[in-house]
Protein backbone atom coordinates (compact mmCIF):
# COMPACT_ATOMS: atom_id res chain seq x y z
CA UNK A 1 0.00 0.00 0.00
CA UNK A 2 1.47 3.54 -0.74
CA UNK A 3 0.72 6.37 1.47
CA UNK A 4 0.51 10.06 -0.26
CA UNK A 5 3.60 12.51 1.01
CA UNK A 6 0.67 14.32 2.97
CA UNK A 7 0.06 11.40 4.48
CA UNK A 8 3.56 10.65 5.25
CA UNK A 9 3.89 14.30 6.72
CA UNK A 10 1.24 13.63 8.86
CA UNK A 11 2.49 10.37 10.49
CA UNK A 12 6.36 12.00 10.72
CA UNK A 13 4.47 14.92 12.39
CA UNK A 14 2.25 12.51 15.18
CA UNK A 15 5.94 10.75 15.62
CA UNK A 16 7.98 13.93 16.51
CA UNK A 17 4.95 14.81 18.72
CA UNK A 18 4.93 11.54 20.65
CA UNK A 19 8.70 11.63 20.96
CA UNK A 20 8.22 15.35 22.40
CA UNK A 21 5.29 13.79 25.18
CA UNK A 22 7.80 10.94 26.02
CA UNK A 23 10.73 13.13 26.30
CA UNK A 24 8.58 15.23 28.61
CA UNK A 25 7.46 12.40 30.65
CA UNK A 26 10.96 11.22 31.15
CA UNK A 27 12.15 14.67 32.69
CA UNK A 28 13.04 14.26 36.16
CA UNK A 29 12.83 16.65 39.12
CA UNK A 30 15.94 17.50 41.03
CA UNK A 31 16.37 17.69 44.80
CA UNK A 32 20.02 18.78 45.14
CA UNK A 33 21.43 18.58 48.32
CA UNK A 34 24.66 20.40 49.72
CA UNK A 35 26.05 20.47 53.11
CA UNK A 36 28.86 23.04 53.80
CA UNK A 37 32.67 21.60 54.67
CA UNK A 38 31.44 17.87 54.98
CA UNK A 39 34.05 15.80 54.29
CA UNK A 40 33.32 11.79 53.48
CA UNK A 41 32.45 11.52 57.64
CA UNK A 42 29.76 9.51 56.52
CA UNK A 43 28.66 5.82 57.45
CA UNK A 44 28.48 5.25 54.03
CA UNK A 45 31.90 6.28 53.32
CA UNK A 46 32.99 3.64 55.79
CA UNK A 47 33.23 5.99 58.66
CA UNK A 48 32.76 3.56 62.00
CA UNK A 49 32.01 6.72 64.05
CA UNK A 50 29.49 9.16 62.88
CA UNK A 51 26.29 8.21 62.92
CA UNK A 52 24.51 9.55 59.35
CA UNK A 53 21.92 7.02 59.14
CA UNK A 54 19.38 9.28 56.50
CA UNK A 55 22.28 9.89 54.26
CA UNK A 56 23.71 6.20 54.05
CA UNK A 57 19.78 5.29 53.42
CA UNK A 58 20.05 7.23 50.77
CA UNK A 59 23.11 6.10 49.64
CA UNK A 60 21.81 2.65 49.48
CA UNK A 61 19.53 2.98 46.72
CA UNK A 62 22.02 5.56 44.37
CA UNK A 63 25.56 5.50 42.80
CA UNK A 64 28.07 6.63 45.23
CA UNK A 65 31.30 8.03 44.08
CA UNK A 66 34.05 7.11 46.94
CA UNK A 67 36.93 9.47 45.62
CA UNK A 68 34.93 12.65 44.48
CA UNK A 69 37.15 15.60 44.71
CA UNK A 70 36.42 19.91 45.03
CA UNK A 71 38.42 22.10 42.59
CA UNK A 72 39.17 24.64 45.13
CA UNK A 73 38.60 24.02 48.93
CA UNK A 74 37.12 27.46 50.15
CA UNK A 75 33.56 27.96 49.79
CA UNK A 76 33.05 30.47 47.47
CA UNK A 77 35.37 29.29 44.55
CA UNK A 78 34.15 25.99 45.00
CA UNK A 79 30.26 26.39 44.47
CA UNK A 80 31.11 28.98 41.73
CA UNK A 81 33.32 26.07 39.99
CA UNK A 82 31.06 23.12 40.43
CA UNK A 83 27.72 25.03 39.57
CA UNK A 84 29.67 26.85 36.30
CA UNK A 85 31.11 23.55 35.65
CA UNK A 86 34.24 26.01 35.08
CA UNK A 87 37.71 25.63 37.06
CA UNK A 88 38.95 28.47 39.13
CA UNK A 89 41.86 29.43 36.67
CA UNK A 90 38.35 29.79 34.26
CA UNK A 91 36.20 31.44 37.23
CA UNK A 92 38.87 33.63 38.02
CA UNK A 93 37.24 33.33 41.12
CA UNK A 94 40.05 32.74 44.25
CA UNK A 95 37.70 34.18 47.33
CA UNK A 96 34.77 35.83 47.73
CA UNK A 97 35.54 39.28 46.24
CA UNK A 98 34.01 39.36 42.99
CA UNK A 99 31.60 38.15 40.83
CA UNK A 100 32.13 35.93 37.50
CA UNK A 101 29.73 37.24 35.12
CA UNK A 102 31.94 40.43 35.53
CA UNK A 103 35.22 39.12 36.17
CA UNK A 104 35.20 36.45 33.88
CA UNK A 105 32.66 35.20 31.66
CA UNK A 106 28.76 35.40 31.27
CA UNK A 107 28.90 31.80 32.21
CA UNK A 108 25.51 29.89 31.98
CA UNK A 109 25.14 27.75 35.61
CA UNK A 110 23.45 24.49 36.54
CA UNK A 111 20.23 25.99 37.67
CA UNK A 112 20.31 28.43 34.78
CA UNK A 113 20.25 25.85 32.26
CA UNK A 114 17.46 23.92 33.84
CA UNK A 115 15.62 27.36 33.69
CA UNK A 116 16.33 27.95 29.93
CA UNK A 117 14.90 24.06 29.58
CA UNK A 118 11.34 24.60 30.91
CA UNK A 119 12.25 23.94 34.85
CA UNK A 120 11.18 25.79 37.90
CA UNK A 121 14.34 26.51 39.89
CA UNK A 122 14.45 27.60 43.58
CA UNK A 123 17.35 27.53 46.06
CA UNK A 124 17.13 27.56 49.83
CA UNK A 125 19.81 28.03 51.88
CA UNK A 126 23.68 28.24 50.85
CA UNK A 127 23.80 27.50 47.26
CA UNK A 128 25.72 30.05 45.56
CA UNK A 129 28.37 31.64 48.49
CA UNK A 130 26.50 35.23 49.01
CA UNK A 131 27.54 38.09 48.62
CA UNK A 132 29.91 39.88 46.21
CA UNK A 133 30.53 36.21 44.63
CA UNK A 134 26.95 35.72 43.93
CA UNK A 135 26.13 39.63 43.15
CA UNK A 136 24.22 39.87 46.39
CA UNK A 137 21.39 37.70 44.47
CA UNK A 138 22.59 34.35 44.69
CA UNK A 139 23.16 35.03 41.04
CA UNK A 140 19.13 35.80 40.36
CA UNK A 141 17.15 35.85 38.07
CA UNK A 142 19.65 33.99 35.97
CA UNK A 143 19.62 30.73 37.79
CA UNK A 144 16.57 30.84 40.26
CA UNK A 145 12.75 31.19 38.84
CA UNK A 146 11.76 33.04 42.47
CA UNK A 147 13.99 34.48 44.86
CA UNK A 148 15.99 32.65 46.83
CA UNK A 149 15.34 31.67 50.30
CA UNK A 150 17.77 32.64 53.14
CA UNK A 151 17.17 31.52 56.87
CA UNK A 152 16.41 34.47 59.19
CA UNK A 153 18.16 33.39 62.09
CA UNK A 154 21.86 33.02 60.28
CA UNK A 155 22.64 36.65 61.04
CA UNK A 156 23.11 35.49 64.48
CA UNK A 157 25.39 33.08 63.26
CA UNK A 158 28.71 35.17 64.00
CA UNK A 159 27.62 36.88 66.91
CA UNK A 160 28.15 35.88 70.32
CA UNK A 161 25.61 33.23 70.98
CA UNK A 162 27.20 30.55 73.00
CA UNK A 163 27.14 30.21 76.32
CA UNK A 164 30.48 29.68 78.39
CA UNK A 165 31.60 28.34 81.52
CA UNK A 166 31.44 32.05 82.91
CA UNK A 167 27.26 31.76 82.06
CA UNK A 168 28.04 34.69 79.62
CA UNK A 169 27.68 34.34 75.87
CA UNK A 170 30.75 34.59 73.44
CA UNK A 171 31.63 33.98 70.02
CA UNK A 172 33.23 30.49 70.06
CA UNK A 173 34.01 27.34 67.76
CA UNK A 174 32.34 25.24 69.89
CA UNK A 175 28.32 26.48 70.65
CA UNK A 176 26.17 23.45 71.47
CA UNK A 177 22.97 25.45 72.43
CA UNK A 178 19.49 24.87 73.57
CA UNK A 179 17.60 25.76 70.72
CA UNK A 180 14.47 27.11 72.90
CA UNK A 181 16.91 29.37 74.19
CA UNK A 182 18.20 30.74 70.46
CA UNK A 183 16.10 33.63 68.84
CA UNK A 184 12.76 33.12 67.15
CA UNK A 185 13.83 29.31 69.09
CA UNK A 186 15.24 28.41 66.16
CA UNK A 187 18.70 27.14 63.87
CA UNK A 188 19.31 28.68 60.23
CA UNK A 189 19.24 24.46 59.26
CA UNK A 190 15.58 23.64 60.93
CA UNK A 191 14.31 26.93 59.39
CA UNK A 192 15.93 25.69 55.73
CA UNK A 193 14.34 22.23 56.22
CA UNK A 194 10.92 24.22 56.75
CA UNK A 195 11.20 26.39 53.91
CA UNK A 196 11.79 23.53 51.55
CA UNK A 197 9.40 20.69 52.69
CA UNK A 198 6.91 23.99 51.81
CA UNK A 199 8.12 24.55 48.07
CA UNK A 200 8.07 20.35 47.64
CA UNK A 201 4.61 20.56 49.00
CA UNK A 202 3.64 23.26 46.96
CA UNK A 203 4.96 21.20 43.63
CA UNK A 204 2.50 18.22 44.15
CA UNK A 205 -0.47 19.90 41.86
CA UNK A 206 2.14 21.49 39.07
CA UNK A 207 2.99 19.38 36.69
CA UNK A 208 6.36 21.42 35.38
CA UNK A 209 9.32 19.61 36.36
CA UNK A 210 11.27 21.82 38.79
CA UNK A 211 15.30 21.73 40.31
CA UNK A 212 15.19 22.56 43.98
CA UNK A 213 18.55 23.30 45.60
CA UNK A 214 18.84 22.83 49.05
CA UNK A 215 22.73 24.21 51.35
CA UNK A 216 22.71 23.25 54.91
CA UNK A 217 25.08 25.13 56.74
CA UNK A 218 26.47 22.20 59.21
CA UNK A 219 28.57 20.75 59.73
CA UNK A 220 30.43 24.53 59.05
CA UNK A 221 31.94 26.58 61.92
CA UNK A 222 30.56 27.81 64.28
CA UNK A 223 29.18 24.31 65.59
CA UNK A 224 26.08 25.82 66.57
CA UNK A 225 23.70 23.11 66.97
CA UNK A 226 21.25 21.28 69.19
CA UNK A 227 23.02 20.41 72.37
CA UNK A 228 21.59 17.07 72.33
CA UNK A 229 23.47 15.56 69.32
CA UNK A 230 26.77 15.63 71.52
CA UNK A 231 25.06 12.72 73.77
CA UNK A 232 25.66 10.20 70.37
CA UNK A 233 29.56 11.45 70.79
CA UNK A 234 30.80 10.84 74.44
CA UNK A 235 33.71 12.53 74.92
CA UNK A 236 35.13 9.34 76.44
CA UNK A 237 35.29 7.40 73.15
CA UNK A 238 36.86 10.15 70.80
CA UNK A 239 40.23 10.14 69.21
CA UNK A 240 42.88 12.36 67.90
CA UNK A 241 43.26 12.26 63.96
CA UNK A 242 46.00 9.15 62.99
CA UNK A 243 48.46 12.42 61.88
CA UNK A 244 47.89 15.16 64.01
CA UNK A 245 51.52 16.22 63.15
CA UNK A 246 52.86 18.37 60.69
CA UNK A 247 54.98 16.10 58.56
CA UNK A 248 58.68 16.28 58.42
CA UNK A 249 58.92 17.63 54.63
CA UNK A 250 55.87 19.33 54.24
CA UNK A 251 56.40 22.56 52.37
CA UNK A 252 55.65 25.57 54.30
CA UNK A 253 53.57 26.90 51.54
CA UNK A 254 51.22 24.11 51.35
CA UNK A 255 50.27 24.28 55.25
CA UNK A 256 47.05 25.87 56.67
CA UNK A 257 47.47 27.74 59.83
CA UNK A 258 43.86 27.60 60.34
CA UNK A 259 43.27 31.32 61.43
CA UNK A 260 39.02 30.95 61.31
CA UNK A 261 39.65 28.99 63.91
CA UNK A 262 41.90 31.06 66.01
CA UNK A 263 39.75 33.89 65.97
CA UNK A 264 37.28 32.16 67.78
CA UNK A 265 37.33 33.65 71.60
CA UNK A 266 37.60 30.03 73.09
CA UNK A 267 40.45 28.71 70.44
CA UNK A 268 42.27 32.30 71.46
CA UNK A 269 41.90 31.27 75.23
CA UNK A 270 44.63 28.18 74.44
CA UNK A 271 47.15 30.25 73.22
CA UNK A 272 48.18 28.51 70.45
CA UNK A 273 51.39 29.39 68.90
CA UNK A 274 51.43 30.27 65.45
CA UNK A 275 51.26 28.01 62.73
CA UNK A 276 52.35 24.96 63.96
CA UNK A 277 51.67 25.36 67.86
CA UNK A 278 49.11 22.46 68.55
CA UNK A 279 45.53 22.45 69.58
CA UNK A 280 46.01 20.80 73.07
CA UNK A 281 44.62 16.89 72.71
CA UNK A 282 41.89 17.30 74.69
CA UNK A 283 40.20 20.23 72.84
CA UNK A 284 41.28 18.32 69.70
CA UNK A 285 38.66 15.66 71.05
CA UNK A 286 35.83 18.33 71.51
CA UNK A 287 36.54 19.99 68.05
CA UNK A 288 35.94 16.27 66.34
CA UNK A 289 32.92 15.66 68.80
CA UNK A 290 31.36 18.89 67.97
CA UNK A 291 32.01 18.29 64.22
CA UNK A 292 30.96 14.66 64.53
CA UNK A 293 27.34 15.82 66.13
CA UNK A 294 27.08 18.51 63.78
CA UNK A 295 27.46 16.04 60.77
CA UNK A 296 24.81 14.18 62.41
CA UNK A 297 22.06 17.17 63.01
CA UNK A 298 22.60 17.83 59.74
CA UNK A 299 21.29 14.17 58.45
CA UNK A 300 18.32 14.75 60.49
CA UNK A 301 17.44 17.41 57.84
CA UNK A 302 18.36 15.42 55.51
CA UNK A 303 16.28 12.61 56.68
CA UNK A 304 13.48 15.29 57.04
CA UNK A 305 13.25 16.46 53.35
CA UNK A 306 13.63 12.44 52.19
CA UNK A 307 10.44 11.62 53.72
CA UNK A 308 8.50 14.25 52.79
CA UNK A 309 9.63 13.19 48.86
CA UNK A 310 7.87 9.72 49.92
CA UNK A 311 4.88 11.80 51.63
CA UNK A 312 4.62 13.31 48.47
CA UNK A 313 4.69 10.42 46.13
CA UNK A 314 7.56 12.23 43.91
CA UNK A 315 10.25 9.95 44.93
CA UNK A 316 9.43 7.97 41.83
CA UNK A 317 10.24 10.82 39.51
CA UNK A 318 12.67 13.23 41.35
CA UNK A 319 16.64 12.50 41.27
CA UNK A 320 18.54 13.20 44.36
CA UNK A 321 21.96 14.62 44.35
CA UNK A 322 23.78 15.09 47.60
CA UNK A 323 27.47 16.45 48.17
CA UNK A 324 29.77 19.18 50.21
CA UNK A 325 31.30 21.96 48.84
CA UNK A 326 34.56 20.72 50.22
CA UNK A 327 35.87 18.79 52.94
CA UNK A 328 37.85 19.47 56.48
CA UNK A 329 40.47 18.91 58.41
CA UNK A 330 40.26 17.50 61.72
CA UNK A 331 43.83 17.51 62.83
CA UNK A 332 45.01 15.33 60.07
CA UNK A 333 49.17 16.93 59.08
CA UNK A 334 48.32 19.56 62.32
CA UNK A 335 45.75 21.03 60.92
CA UNK A 336 42.20 22.54 60.87
CA UNK A 337 39.23 23.62 58.41
CA UNK A 338 40.00 23.29 54.71
CA UNK A 339 42.65 26.00 52.94
CA UNK A 340 44.62 22.71 51.78
CA UNK A 341 45.44 20.49 48.91
CA UNK A 342 45.22 17.23 51.04
CA UNK A 343 42.36 14.55 50.85
CA UNK A 344 40.74 16.05 54.01
CA UNK A 345 40.34 19.04 52.32
CA UNK A 346 39.60 18.14 48.75
CA UNK A 347 37.87 15.22 49.23
CA UNK A 348 33.74 15.54 49.07
CA UNK A 349 30.96 13.10 49.67
CA UNK A 350 28.74 12.25 46.02
CA UNK A 351 25.50 10.75 45.79
CA UNK A 352 23.09 10.24 42.87
CA UNK A 353 20.15 8.91 43.46
CA UNK A 354 17.96 8.16 40.03
CA UNK A 355 15.31 6.50 39.89
CA UNK A 356 14.35 3.72 37.61
CA UNK A 357 18.28 3.92 37.49
CA UNK A 358 19.89 3.31 40.91
CA UNK A 359 16.72 1.42 41.80
CA UNK A 360 14.76 -1.62 40.37
CA UNK A 361 11.81 -0.48 37.58
CA UNK A 362 8.43 -1.11 38.26
CA UNK A 363 8.86 -0.48 42.26
CA UNK A 364 5.37 -0.06 43.71
CA UNK A 365 4.95 3.62 44.34
CA UNK A 366 3.26 3.37 47.49
CA UNK A 367 6.54 1.80 48.84
CA UNK A 368 8.42 3.79 50.98
CA UNK A 369 11.85 4.96 49.37
CA UNK A 370 13.17 7.31 52.46
CA UNK A 371 11.25 6.49 55.74
CA UNK A 372 12.90 9.06 58.21
CA UNK A 373 15.15 7.47 60.68
CA UNK A 374 15.88 9.13 64.06
CA UNK A 375 19.14 8.62 64.87
CA UNK A 376 18.44 8.88 68.90
CA UNK A 377 16.25 5.52 69.03
CA UNK A 378 18.19 4.32 65.40
CA UNK A 379 19.12 0.70 66.20
CA UNK A 380 21.90 -0.31 64.81
CA UNK A 381 21.57 -1.10 61.38
CA UNK A 382 24.03 -0.48 58.23
CA UNK A 383 22.95 0.42 54.77
CA UNK A 384 24.82 -1.31 51.87
CA UNK A 385 25.14 -0.27 48.26
CA UNK A 386 26.65 -2.62 44.82
CA UNK A 387 26.53 0.87 43.04
CA UNK A 388 29.87 2.48 44.56
CA UNK A 389 32.08 3.71 41.71
CA UNK A 390 35.99 4.42 42.66
CA UNK A 391 37.11 6.26 39.77
CA UNK A 392 38.38 9.73 40.79
CA UNK A 393 36.01 12.20 39.89
CA UNK A 394 35.69 16.15 40.09
CA UNK A 395 32.73 18.78 41.29
CA UNK A 396 32.70 20.32 37.74
CA UNK A 397 31.23 16.63 36.41
CA UNK A 398 28.43 17.70 38.13
CA UNK A 399 26.79 19.82 35.72
CA UNK A 400 27.08 17.16 32.91
CA UNK A 401 25.93 14.42 34.99
CA UNK A 402 22.83 15.79 36.81
CA UNK A 403 21.67 17.54 32.97
CA UNK A 404 22.24 13.78 31.32
CA UNK A 405 20.14 11.54 33.81
CA UNK A 406 17.82 14.45 34.35
CA UNK A 407 16.25 13.50 30.87
CA UNK A 408 18.79 16.77 29.15
CA UNK A 409 21.20 16.87 27.50
CA UNK A 410 24.59 17.42 28.51
CA UNK A 411 26.62 20.58 27.47
CA UNK A 412 29.49 20.38 24.81
CA UNK A 413 33.44 20.02 26.74
CA UNK A 414 34.73 23.39 26.48
CA UNK A 415 37.90 24.28 24.18
CA UNK A 416 41.26 24.97 25.66
CA UNK A 417 40.19 28.72 26.56
CA UNK A 418 36.50 29.16 27.07
CA UNK A 419 36.12 32.69 28.22
CA UNK A 420 34.03 33.94 25.78
CA UNK A 421 31.65 30.49 25.65
CA UNK A 422 28.50 30.55 27.42
CA UNK A 423 27.35 27.12 27.96
CA UNK A 424 30.22 24.42 28.07
CA UNK A 425 31.82 21.90 30.80
CA UNK A 426 35.32 21.42 32.01
CA UNK A 427 34.35 18.12 33.73
CA UNK A 428 33.30 14.69 32.24
CA UNK A 429 29.76 13.23 31.98
CA UNK A 430 29.97 10.82 34.63
CA UNK A 431 26.44 9.27 33.33
CA UNK A 432 28.49 6.26 31.47
CA UNK A 433 29.82 4.87 35.13
CA UNK A 434 26.05 3.86 36.30
CA UNK A 435 26.19 1.61 33.06
CA UNK A 436 29.46 0.36 32.85
CA UNK A 437 30.78 1.09 36.35
CA UNK A 438 34.59 1.76 37.13
CA UNK A 439 37.13 1.48 34.44
CA UNK A 440 39.45 -0.24 36.96
CA UNK A 441 42.75 0.31 38.87
CA UNK A 442 44.74 1.18 36.23
CA UNK A 443 42.29 3.71 34.33
CA UNK A 444 43.90 7.13 34.02
CA UNK A 445 40.86 9.30 35.92
CA UNK A 446 42.46 12.58 37.83
CA UNK A 447 40.95 15.42 39.82
CA UNK A 448 42.54 18.94 39.52
CA UNK A 449 42.47 20.69 42.48
CA UNK A 450 44.84 24.62 43.37
CA UNK A 451 44.76 26.84 46.13
CA UNK A 452 46.38 30.17 46.62
CA UNK A 453 48.74 31.47 48.97
CA UNK A 454 50.39 34.83 49.69
CA UNK A 455 53.52 33.59 50.31
CA UNK A 456 56.30 30.95 50.27
CA UNK A 457 55.67 30.76 54.37
CA UNK A 458 52.44 30.60 56.38
CA UNK A 459 51.14 33.90 56.79
CA UNK A 460 47.92 35.84 58.65
CA UNK A 461 46.30 35.71 55.58
CA UNK A 462 47.35 32.06 54.14
CA UNK A 463 43.90 30.62 54.22
CA UNK A 464 42.29 32.98 52.11
CA UNK A 465 44.52 35.67 50.44
CA UNK A 466 42.38 38.68 48.21
CA UNK A 467 43.45 38.09 44.40
CA UNK A 468 45.51 40.65 44.54
CA UNK A 469 47.90 39.30 47.47
CA UNK A 470 48.24 36.14 46.02
CA UNK A 471 51.55 35.16 44.89
CA UNK A 472 51.92 31.37 44.43
CA UNK A 473 49.17 28.73 43.38
CA UNK A 474 49.15 25.24 44.53
CA UNK A 475 48.16 22.69 41.55
CA UNK A 476 47.40 19.45 42.58
CA UNK A 477 46.81 16.43 40.49
CA UNK A 478 45.30 13.35 42.30
CA UNK A 479 45.39 9.87 40.81
CA UNK A 480 44.24 6.38 41.96
CA UNK A 481 47.68 5.67 42.84
CA UNK A 482 49.38 9.41 43.57
CA UNK A 483 48.63 13.06 44.81
CA UNK A 484 51.18 15.54 42.79
CA UNK A 485 51.55 18.74 43.80
CA UNK A 486 53.52 22.03 42.52
CA UNK A 487 53.49 25.30 43.88
CA UNK A 488 54.35 27.66 41.08
CA UNK A 489 54.53 31.45 40.77
CA UNK A 490 51.39 33.44 40.14
CA UNK A 491 50.47 36.85 38.72
CA UNK A 492 47.12 38.47 40.11
CA UNK A 493 46.93 41.24 38.10
CA UNK A 494 47.59 38.56 34.65
CA UNK A 495 46.02 35.22 35.52
CA UNK A 496 49.13 34.03 34.81
CA UNK A 497 51.27 31.23 36.42
CA UNK A 498 54.94 30.76 35.82
CA UNK A 499 55.28 26.98 35.14
CA UNK A 500 59.16 27.30 35.51
CA UNK A 501 58.94 29.00 38.90
CA UNK A 502 58.74 26.56 41.30
CA UNK A 503 58.55 27.35 44.55
CA UNK A 504 57.99 23.68 46.10
CA UNK A 505 56.47 20.11 45.31
CA UNK A 506 54.30 17.29 46.79
CA UNK A 507 53.86 13.99 46.00
CA UNK A 508 52.32 11.29 48.00
CA UNK A 509 52.48 7.53 46.94
CA UNK A 510 49.10 6.28 48.59
CA UNK A 511 49.35 2.58 48.45
CA UNK A 512 51.94 3.00 50.84
CA UNK A 513 51.07 6.33 52.32
CA UNK A 514 47.25 6.91 52.27
CA UNK A 515 47.31 9.72 55.00
CA UNK A 516 49.53 11.31 52.73
CA UNK A 517 52.01 11.66 55.62
CA UNK A 518 55.32 11.25 53.86
CA UNK A 519 56.30 13.82 50.95
CA UNK A 520 58.99 12.52 48.30
CA UNK A 521 58.99 15.20 46.19
CA UNK A 522 62.99 15.75 46.74
CA UNK A 523 63.74 11.42 46.68
CA UNK A 524 66.17 10.28 44.22
CA UNK A 525 63.02 8.66 42.36
CA UNK A 526 61.86 11.95 41.73
CA UNK A 527 64.59 14.02 40.60
CA UNK A 528 65.20 11.13 38.16
CA UNK A 529 62.06 11.39 36.37
CA UNK A 530 62.23 14.76 36.40
CA UNK A 531 65.02 14.48 34.18
CA UNK A 532 62.77 12.38 31.65
CA UNK A 533 60.03 15.79 31.84
CA UNK A 534 62.23 18.31 30.18
CA UNK A 535 60.64 17.89 27.00
CA UNK A 536 57.06 18.44 28.33
CA UNK A 537 56.45 22.24 27.21
CA UNK A 538 54.81 21.21 23.84
CA UNK A 539 51.36 20.59 26.64
CA UNK A 540 48.97 23.03 25.68
CA UNK A 541 48.02 23.69 29.27
CA UNK A 542 49.45 23.29 32.77
CA UNK A 543 46.10 20.76 33.70
CA UNK A 544 47.37 18.89 30.66
CA UNK A 545 51.70 18.98 31.45
CA UNK A 546 50.49 17.95 34.49
CA UNK A 547 48.89 15.21 33.88
CA UNK A 548 51.53 13.81 31.83
CA UNK A 549 54.08 14.40 34.26
CA UNK A 550 52.13 12.24 36.69
CA UNK A 551 52.28 9.83 34.13
CA UNK A 552 55.78 9.46 33.58
CA UNK A 553 55.75 9.68 37.53
CA UNK A 554 53.77 6.62 37.89
CA UNK A 555 55.93 4.81 35.02
CA UNK A 556 59.01 5.92 36.85
CA UNK A 557 57.78 5.49 40.41
CA UNK A 558 56.65 1.62 40.10
CA UNK A 559 59.63 0.95 38.22
CA UNK A 560 61.70 1.92 41.00
CA UNK A 561 59.69 0.10 43.24
CA UNK A 562 59.75 -2.83 41.69
CA UNK A 563 63.99 -3.11 41.50
CA UNK A 564 63.55 -2.18 44.99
Amino acid sequence: MFLSVQTWLGLLLLHTVALAVVARKERRNVLFIMADDLRTSLGCYGDTVVKSPNIDQLASKSQVFLNAYAQQAVCGPSCTSMLTSRRPDTTRLYDFNSYWRVHAGNYTTLPQYFKSRGYNTMSVGKIFHPGIASNHTDDFPYSWSIPPYHPPSFIYEKEKMCKGDDGKLHANLLCAVNVTEQPGRTLPDLESTEEAVRLLKSRTNDDTPFFLAVGFHKPHIPFRIPQEYLSLYPIDQMTLAPDPSVPNLLPPVAYNPWMDLRRREDVQKLNTSFPYGPIPKDFQLRIRQHYFAAVSYMDAQVGQLLSTLDELGLAHNTMVVFSSDHGWSLGEHGEWAKYSNFDVSTRVPLIFYVPAVTTARGRPRQESTFPFIDVFSQSERSFKTDRIIRNVVELVDVFPTVSYLAGLRAPEPCPDVSFKEQLCTEGDNLAYTFRWRERGKDAEDISFSQYPRPADTPQVNSDLPSLKEIKVMGYSLRSWDYRYTLWLGFNPTTYQVNVSDVHAGELYMLEDDPGQDNNLYNGSDYRLMMRKMANLHHAASLQKRMRLQLLYLTAGMKTSRGKA
